[in-house]
């Protein structure tokens, strides 16, 4: 894990308003970089993955995980600057790959992460952080208490059936494991009903057990013959992070530290 956060934009100016507000909003003291790729040469793109401390203190449940894409133009010493807010770091990195980030370069890998517990884990993750702008977020929620959990609700432009989908993240600290499940629901109502109850086994989508089923199948046995060292590292984060005192959550301050 890197912790250090510098883009380098000394010497160059937002390219629009867009750019200037996130660059004013995000406050570097706040975010633990998880994974960062820079382009070479002349550094011309940068994105970093990254988890925002300061949500903690802010809504209960709000997505902790950063996804931040910063593009130079240096022949006109401008930037433009992008951040995307997610409940899960696969969600997080399919982001910075639609916008040019090497897969493999935006991986979280070392020791010190948490680690996926299973193949089945492995696959989810790998399915969402390539699936383009097949899932289209319609909510999240992000938990740090015990158990810790995330879910992300979705609709999927790509299912014939149950087309909303729910992915749902669990951490195990005491293992050092957590799981990435996926549900499948007719409708965002239903998805709704099961996140609020939890009155059974999260449904499984219908390809696990049609002759799709093979395919995912297939799937995760590559991965075990195979699998990377590719883990989330935010659930270390939210852990490492302390609760906003009961109070009430303190306001996030309106201009932050040059980046």
């Amino acid at each position: 894990m890197n912790d250090d956060l510098d883009f380098d934009l000394g010497d160059l100016a937002p390219a629009d308003a867009a750019s200037e507000e996130a660059m004013e909003t995000l406050w570097a003291g706040d975010l633990t970089v998880l994974s960062q790729h820079h382009t070479a040469p002349h550094g011309s793109h940068s994105f970093v993955l990254a988890h925002d401390r300061s949500v903690t203190w802010g809504i209960p449940g709000g997505p902790q995980v950063v996804a931040i894409a910063v593009a130079r133009d240096l022949s006109r010493s401008t930037f433009t600057l992008e951040t995307s807010y997610h409940a899960a770091a696969s969600f997080a990195q399919n982001w910075l790959v639609e916008r040019g980030c090497p897969p493999e370069r935006i991986a979280l890998v070392g020791d010190e992460f948490v680690k996926p517990a299973d193949d089945l884990t492995v696959q989810v993750e790998q399915q969402i952080r390539e699936s383009g702008t097949r899932y289209e977020v319609l909510d999240t929620y992000t938990s740090d208490f015990d158990p810790g959990e995330t879910w992300t609700l979705t609709r999927d432009s790509s299912a014939a059936q149950a087309p909303v989908r729910v992915f749902h993240e669990e951490w195990d600290h005491e293992a050092g494991t957590y799981t990435m499940r996926e549900g499948a629901f007719a409708d965002a109502g239903a998805a709704r009903s099961w996140l609020d109850d939890r009155d059974g086994p999260l449904p499984e989508p219908p390809e696990y057990s049609d002759h799709n089923g093979a395919v995912v199948r297939a799937r995760i046995a590559r991965i075990a013959l195979a699998r990377s060292a590719d883990a989330a590292a935010i659930q270390k984060a939210i852990r490492d992070t302390p609760n906003a005192p009961p109070a009430g959550p303190a306001p996030r301050p309106v201009q932050g530290r040059p980046l």
